[in-house]
C-alpha cells in the first residue's frame, strides 16, 4: 500500500480531540517576557538553533543582550538552583516561542511534502499527530485531553500496543527527561493513548 494513511479521525468529530495551538515564533525584540521561555537563536539566511532558553535581557552600553541558556542546564540550574554559564546574544538574533491561537474554522492544516519557508526569521511546523509521525521517542509533545494542553512533555518511547489494546507512547515531564541526563535518574512516565498526542 502506497499513499498517505487515512485520518482516523475524520467523519467523527464528537470525539476526535482538537489539536493543540500551534507554536508561533515571534522576534524578542518586542515586549515579550524572556525568562525561562524556550526560544531560538540564529541570522537571517544562515540557520536558527533551538533547544534554549533565555533569561531577562541585560543592557550593555547601548545594546541590548539576551542570556542564552541551553536546555537542559536551564533545568538543572532551575531544579538544582546552581549558577550555568549564558552567554549573551545580541537581543535582535534571538527568537521566542509563544503558543499561537486556535485557527479559525476553515483555515487549511498542515502542509503535505515539502514546506518552503522563508529565511528571513525562523518558523514552526503546526502540531503533528503523533500517529502521523516516523519517529517520536525524545520528541517534544503535547497532550491534549478534555481540551486541556499538557505541555513540556518528552516522548520517552515509540509507539506500542498497551495492556488495554491501545496504541500507547510512554511521555515523561521535560525536566524529569534532562534530570535523567545529569543524574542517569530514570525518568517517572505515563501511557498515553497515540490519539491523544501532538508533536509540537
Amino acid at each position: 500500500m502506497t499513499g498517505p494513511l487515512p485520518d482516523p479521525f475524520a467523519g467523527q468529530p464528537d470525539w476526535a480531540p482538537l489539536p493543540p495551538r500551534p507554536v508561533e515564533i515571534l522576534p524578542a525584540t518586542g515586549r515579550i517576557e524572556l525568562r525561562g521561555r524556550r526560544v531560538l537563536v540564529g541570522l537571517p539566511g544562515l540557520g536558527w538553533r533551538g533547544d534554549l532558553r533565555a533569561d531577562e535581557r541585560v543592557v550593555q552600553g547601548s545594546r541590548t543582550y539576551v542570556p542564552i541558556i541551553p536546555e537542559h542546564e536551564w533545568y538543572r540550574a532551575e531544579s538544582e538552583q546552581v549558577e550555568v554559564f549564558a552567554p549573551l546574544v545580541p537581543v535582535e538574533r534571538v527568537w521566542v516561542e509563544t503558543v499561537g491561537g486556535r485557527p479559525s474554522p476553515g483555515t487549511p492544516g498542515r502542509e503535505q511534502g515539502i514546506r518552503l519557508v522563508s529565511l528571513d526569521a525562523p518558523t514552526h511546523q503546526a502540531p503533528t499527530p503523533v500517529f502521523e509521525a516516523d519517529s517520536v521517542s525524545g520528541r517534544r509533545v503535547v497532550r491534549v485531553e478534555d481540551g486541556v494542553e499538557h505541555r513540556d512533555l518528552r516522548a520517552v518511547t515509540e509507539t506500542y500496543s498497551g495492556a488495554d489494546g491501545d496504541i500507547c507512547i510512554r511521555v515523561t515531564s521535560e525536566l524529569e527527561w534532562y534530570r535523567w541526563a545529569w543524574r542517569g535518574q530514570p525518568p517517572t512516565t505515563m501511557e498515553v493513548p497515540v490519539h491523544l498526542l501532538w508533536i509540537e
